[in-house]
């Protein structure tokens, strides 16, 4: 399973760092994503790691704000957010992908086997 948490409340500009859990799975050989679901609106990608880490990929809303790291010997993967927006305000969620290509870090949510339940982060203006 995946436990996310972290989420809250914060002000316009403030911080968060989310983690994600993994438990009960054998293999190591995961790549990580997150993604969020704002009210009335469709989940969305947000960013991913590779099992590797050492390939990232990030939506263009959050580039150079948000920074996805995963820690493999804790089975832990974190999404540390900067700078958050009230637009960042939604329902976040991490998935976990197994034996996918160490070469690139999937951004597909169809490529995502697993998902936890979501924290939920509230921006203010």
């Amino acid at each position: 399973q995946l436990v996310e948490s972290g989420g809250g409340s914060v002000q316009f500009g403030g911080s968060l760092t989310l983690s994600c859990v993994l438990s009960g799975f054998t293999s190591d050989d995961y790549a990580i994503g997150w993604f969020r679901r704002a009210p009335g609106k469709e989940r969305e990608f947000v960013a991913s790691i590779n099992w590797n880490a050492d390939k990232t990929e990030y939506a263009d809303s959050v580039k150079g704000r948000f920074l996805i790291s995963l820690d493999s010997a804790k089975n832990m993967g974190n999404l540390v957010m900067y700078n958050l927006k009230p637009e960042d305000t939604a329902t976040y969620f991490c998935a976990a992908a197994f034996h996918i290509s160490s070469a690139w870090a999937p951004t597909n949510e169809g490529t995502f086997e697993f998902w936890g339940q979501g924290t939920q982060v509230t921006v203010s203006s």
